[in-house]
């Protein structure tokens, strides 16, 4: 997709372009949850190390995978524009049509959280492995159903699979659908860069990130925020969860599309003000 949209930019052939695929630590590990061997770093340090190193001119990245807090040397400097935000269930029409005692296999704290939230008789296991893995493991039988995010499905050719959940009753994670691309700052990788780089995608989840870096959010935290744009305003909503689901706090705030996220740190001091603690005591580390 980054090279199709580079290629259409500047003119150039495919072939201009080489494709160098990496192989990550959270690709190779899945037999644990991330929080438990290092968080969003195992999947971008190679990558890193690549791109430090001069063997690569840019990264991409699921946003959602990249860590709040970047090396400086490093720039995100586009992101491609926002596909579906929502998550789909596989193995049901929709969370109340599963069955009660259901199994549901996901590693997300945030997903756990507002499932059991929903519906606290659904038995949560950890699930890791790529999208055909887990697809596989609903299929068998093994869990009754998993959570995956419609992005993802559409772009490996399931977007006939699962059924959408309405982001009125779950919310994303931050960054969730949003490709990014990073190069050395500064460097001229960078510049040709910003050609393909889609302005609402990078200010929404611009301002999501800047609310999980104000939360002191880690893998660890169970939270959950979209930013949207209407009418040249954009509306931020977060939400805050206990590890069971069973506590949890809301809230939106809003700002100009254009100018510094500053309305998204004072969201997320109203949040943990107005957190309990069985919240409050996942953020701010």
């Amino acid at each position: 997709m980054v090279r199709a949209a580079l290629c259409t930019a500047h003119g150039w052939a495919e072939g201009d372009i080489e494709i160098v695929i990496i192989k990550t630590t959270g690709d190779m590990v899945q037999d644990r949850a991330l929080a438990e061997i290092g968080g969003k770093a195992l999947w971008t340090k190679e990558l890193d190390r690549a791109l430090l190193a001069g063997e690569i001119d840019c990264a991409v990245h699921s946003m959602k995978d990249v860590e709040t807090i970047r090396p400086p040397a490093i720039a995100i400097a586009a992101m491609l524009p926002r596909a579906d935000v929502r998550d789909r269930l596989i193995g049901a029409e929709s969370l109340n049509a599963l069955p009660e005692g259901a199994v549901l296999g996901t590693s997300s704290p945030r997903r756990t959280a507002q499932v059991q939230r929903l519906r606290p008789d659904i038995r949560i296991v950890l699930l890791r492995g790529n999208v055909d893995t887990r697809l596989a493991k609903v299929a068998s039988g093994e869990i009754d159903a998993t959570l995956l995010a419609a992005a993802g499905l559409d772009r490996l050719g399931h977007g006939d699979v699962g059924a959408a959940v309405p982001i009125d009753v779950m919310l994303p994670a931050p960054a969730q659908g949003a490709v990014g691309i990073e190069a050395l700052a500064g460097s001229a990788a960078a510049a040709l860069l910003t050609a393909i780089a889609d302005a609402a995608t990078m200010a929404c989840v611009g301002a999501e990130r800047t609310l999980l870096a104000a939360l002191g959010a880690d893998c660890h935290s169970p939270m959950a925020a979209l930013a949207v744009i209407e009418g040249g305003v954009m509306i931020l909503r977060g939400a805050l969860f206990s590890s069971d689901g069973r506590d949890h706090v809301a809230a939106s705030a809003t700002g100009t599309a254009d100018g510094p996220a500053d309305f998204a740190a004072a969201l997320a001091g109203e949040l943990l003000a107005r957190a309990p603690d069985a919240v409050r005591q996942h953020f701010g580390k």
